[in-house]
């Protein structure tokens, strides 16, 4: 086997490995964000609630603010 072979054989292969990474990553992914929603406006105002406050929309609109920002 020549040094061109080992070459093209290794490359082949981190390229097979980066694509089989890849739809593995996106495949685990999509199955965690099915599992695990992000959390939306009407989660938010669900929690406040059951902290026994009445959330308003300016209240909700910063705590998304918030929530974007420290992500």
């Amino acid at each position: 086997m020549s040094t061109l072979e080992c070459i093209l054989y290794i490359v082949i292969g981190l390229v097979a490995g980066l694509i089989i990474g890849f739809f593995g990553a996106r495949f685990l992914m999509k199955k965690y964000l099915k599992k695990n929603p992000p959390i939306n406006e009407k989660m938010i105002k669900i929690m406040m609630q059951q902290m026994g406050r009445t959330p308003n929309q300016k209240q909700v609109n910063q705590i998304m603010k918030a929530m974007n920002r420290a992500q």
